[in-house]
């Protein structure tokens, strides 16, 4: 073991990375990096006595010096730091401040590769601890000053005789000692360490201990500073002990779970010697009751005869297993399912009334003829063949147009249950086909878990926001969707987690979407698409009058007696706050005038009675709302009758008539001003076109200006590429006409020659992309160039090629409603798009002035006032 040495004053130091050498501690370091292949020879290899090195830890190395081995370019803790800028060594380095001097006791060395690197291994035992004085270089690696931390023979001896010495060293022998006894009832390897605790000074042995433990580095290094024998002695203590509850701990925790298992078997005994005593008494076993009532739930679930073989073998099964064995609550909750499925169970077949369904589409919708149109003749069919199969009907459009409730409304009209599947943001296969039974926590799929609760099999599934499903690795739902939605595939659709098939052709699939493009083109053709439009302004003021606001009054416990919204601010709602293509943000802000209705009657001191047999009621609950001498005559409601009701117990003197300064106050200042366009194209270079969302049609300002430069041409607002391509079209365009336009005197004069062009896109927070754009930046640009206003009511929308034909777009009648609903009185759009409009409401086009575009010049002769005098004949 190691022994009191005489140190030099100066040693080489090998840095010690993220672990610490305590004294009698034997560690073996492979040492790889320039720096301490050098130490090692110079050192250690050519010396013929055992070299003596210093080890000092550091902490999160920058260069790797060996696998336990660093240099450190940042050092916490409680430890000073020695900087040295070196030539070598490009950071900083911070050592700990103090180490142990260690002798070499084997050396090896590798072979050398052919690159020149040599390898040496060398086992290190640690001598004694030091204190670095300074820190030098010595070639490549380093050296320090140092002062020897160990004890003289006389402060030794003098310590020997301090009674509180003694003590710590007899609590941590007698620690010790119980450590080694269970190691070598454990490992049979405590006799060799017995010898230490008898031969080795207390004060060395707590080192050599605390080495054999796997403990922090931080740990390490407060018992490396540990310079008083004392404090050495606690700390070993402390450790010895802990490790020694470690091990009494996993011991119990293993001794535990054998005797787990053996009173598993011991119950398994004695349930069988109860079931037996059971049987002998006749008597019925609680679990086994359930199991004859699972059979007998599952015989009149109307099973397939493949389906109820496979069904009794899984019973069978099921009853040989025991409540406790791992895998018979899957069993049972997979047996239970097969008993909920609607096999036969169906909505009866209703006689179709044609007329009442249509009555039904009318109470609910207003508008969309064409819509309900089509569902007529779907359910025509249903009535004259009911078992025909009908195409899947998937209406799209923008949010709050009425999707959901027209398929409700179906599932009305047929008379059958109705559910909805959301799949807005599935990306797991498993929920369209279910989990495989194999994995813990699998469930069957969304569609045969929305069959089990509406507990029919031909109800009428909505698939809502089918167009939101994702992919990854976990699977395609689209993908799986293919064979839910094919009427030759779904009579077998298999569920992995049933692992049988399941009938889904008597389902009457319905799905709806805000848009067509991310649905996978396979997907889409197994569905009829039908197309939901925004609705004009006059359509929503009916539907705000018809259904809007009387549903907004019940849902504040109001009444027409309380508040009153005159059709007037109605429309002014309509046309100052909500640009959308549905009705949710009006619903909103009726609901926002509500509730301040229903607070100022909530606040209402005076109330009139309105029956006759009332009752005079003091209540302390109102003593807070009320003056102290009032009284309070309510009518005695029965429960159960309307009683969440307080708009039948109470009525004002006068109702509540919303007007506009109410409006302004509740709803806050106009968000939308008729005169926004005209402002907005004031000057010139600013022209409007239509564009297409998701939320249906918008009007789409595009913005052009010139500046000095060098005739370059800068796009912003968050365009795609299309859209960029379609401005350095429409630039093109302007410069090669740009004589015929009588924007240039002649034809060598450039358009752009020392100014550069900026167009912008406005709402540059929002992503655009498209190539209808077109023709309405060519009418900024020519507007720019000729200092020319675009008309402020007129819009317009269409593709253009670089010989100046104007393409058709889509999204046409989306694009003349945004138009309607902005105001617009004149649109211009491509005369192949004529077709088109077939399908915008006739009260729309009568408001507006539709002009028809075959070339770009004909955009210009309708977008400026006056025409377009300047522009001669094309030459192309």
């Amino acid at each position: 073991m190691a022994e009191s040495v005489e140190l030099p004053s100066r040693l080489a130091i090998l840095p010690f990375r993220n672990k610490v050498l305590l004294p009698g501690a034997i560690i073996r370091i492979r040492c790889t990096s320039p720096s301490s292949v050098k130490l090692v020879e110079q050192e250690l290899w050519q010396r013929e006595e055992k070299g003596l090195i210093g080890i000092l830890p550091v902490r999160d190395s920058a260069e790797s010096a060996t696998s336990g081995t660093a240099v450190s370019s940042g050092m916490g803790g409680e430890s000073d730091s020695h900087k040295l800028d070196s030539k070598n060594q490009q950071e900083v380095i911070h050592w700990h401040d103090r180490g142990v001097a260690a002798r070499a006791l084997h050396l090896s060395r590798g072979v050398e590769k052919p690159s020149g690197r040599v390898t040496y291994i060398v086992v290190l035992e640690g001598l004694c601890r030091f204190n670095v004085q300074e820190l030098s270089t010595r070639g490549t690696y380093y050296t320090a000053r140092i002062t020897s931390l160990d004890m003289t023979k006389g402060e030794l001896e003098l310590i020997e005789q301090d009674q509180e010495f003694v003590a710590l060293s007899r609590q941590f022998k007698a620690t010790a000692m119980e450590l080694i006894s269970i190691l070598e009832q454990k490992q049979k390897t405590g006799g060799r360490t017995k010898v230490l605790l008898e031969t080795v000074p207390v004060h060395k042995l707590a080192d050599i201990f605390v080495a054999s433990f796997e403990i922090s580095f931080e740990e390490q290094l407060s018992m490396l500073d540990s310079v008083d024998v004392k404090v050495r002695l606690s700390k070993a203590t402390e450790l010895v002990d802990r490790h020694l509850q470690s091990i009494r701990v996993a011991e119990k925790i293993t001794q535990k779970v054998e005797g787990q298992l053996s009173k598993s078997q011991k119950e398994f005994l004695l349930r069988q010697q109860m079931k037996a005593i059971k049987e002998e008494l006749g008597d019925n076993d609680d679990e086994e009751d359930d199991l004859v009532a699972l059979e007998r739930k599952m015989q009149g679930a109307g099973m397939p005869a493949i389906i109820w073989k496979h069904a009794l073998r899984e019973l069978r099964r099921l009853k040989k297993m025991q409540p406790q064995q791992p895998g018979y609550n899957s069993s049972r909750v997979y047996l239970e399912l097969l008993a909920d499925l609607p096999w036969e169970k169906a909505n009866p077949e209703l006689e179709l009334d044609l007329k009442a369904a249509k009555e039904r589409l009318d109470a609910d919708h207003y508008g969309l003829l064409k819509v309900k149109q089509r569902i007529i003749e779907y359910l025509a069919v249903r009535k004259l063949k009911p078992d025909a199969r009908g195409p899947v009907l998937c209406f799209v459009g923008p949010p709050g147009v009425g999707k959901t409730s027209l398929a409700s409304s179906i599932a009305a009209a047929l008379g059958r249950k109705f559910i909805r599947i959301s799949l807005g943001g599935v990306k797991d296969e498993a929920d369209i086909r279910g989990h495989r039974r194999t994995y813990i926590g699998s469930m069957p799929g969304r569609l045969v878990d929305g069959l089990k609760r509406v507990g029919v099999h031909n109800p009428v599934m909505l698939l809502d926001e089918i167009d939101k499903t994702g992919s990854d690795v976990r699977g395609d739902p689209a993908s799986a969707l293919l064979e839910v939605l094919d009427p030759e595939q779904n009579k077998t659709f298999n569920d992995h987690y049933l692992n049988v098939p399941f009938d889904l052709s008597k389902v009457i699939f319905v799905a709806t979407a805000n848009r067509m493009q991310p649905i996978p083109p396979p997907l889409l053709d197994r569905m009829e698409v039908i197309e939901l439009p925004g609705y004009t302004p006059e359509e929503k003021l009916k539907i705000a009058i018809r259904h809007l606001i009387p549903r907004v009054l019940d849902q504040h416990g109001l009444s027409s007696d309380f508040l009153q919204i005159p059709e007037d601010m109605v429309k002014l709602v309509i046309q100052r706050y909500t640009r959308e293509a549905g009705v949710r943000n009006l619903e909103r802000n009726l609901a926002a005038l509500a509730r301040a209705a229903a607070v100022k009657v909530a606040e209402q001191e005076h109330l009139v009675p309105f029956a006759k047999d009332v009752q005079r009621l003091s209540s302390p609950l109102l003593d807070d709302k009320l003056s102290e001498s009032a009284e309070v005559e309510m009518e005695v409601i029965p429960m159960g009758v309307n009683n969440h009701d307080i708009s039948g117990a109470f009525r004002v003197a006068s109702p509540m008539v919303v007007d506009e300064p109410m409006v302004e106050k509740v709803l806050g200042p106009p968000r939308y001003d008729d005169r926004e366009t005209a402002e907005r194209v004031a000057n010139p270079g600013v022209s409007v076109g239509l564009v297409w969302t998701a939320f249906g049609g918008e009007v789409q300002f595009v913005e052009a200006t010139a500046m000095v430069g060098k005739g370059d041409l800068h796009l912003t607002g968050q365009l795609g590429d299309v859209i960029k391509e379609s401005a350095q079209i429409a630039l093109t365009w302007v410069r090669a006409r740009a004589t015929e336009l009588k924007l240039a005197i002649s034809e060598e004069t450039n358009l752009l020659e020392g100014r550069d062009i900026h167009i912008h896109f406005p709402a540059g927070a929002v992503p655009k992309d498209g190539p209808s754009a077109g023709v309405t930046l060519v009418t900024s640009l020519v507007s720019l160039f000729s200092k020319k206003r675009v008309r402020a009511d007129t819009a317009m929308t269409g593709e253009m090629t670089l010989r100046g034909m104007v393409l058709p777009v889509g999204g046409v009648k989306d694009k003349v409603l945004a138009a309607h609903r902005y105001g617009i009185k004149r649109v211009i759009l491509p005369e192949r798009n004529l077709k088109d409009l077939v399908e915008v409401p006739a009260t729309v086009l009568s408001s507006l002035e539709i002009i028809l575009a075959k070339r770009v010049e004909d955009v210009l002769d309708q977008a400026f006032e006056g025409g377009c005098p300047w522009r001669q004949q094309s030459k192309l």
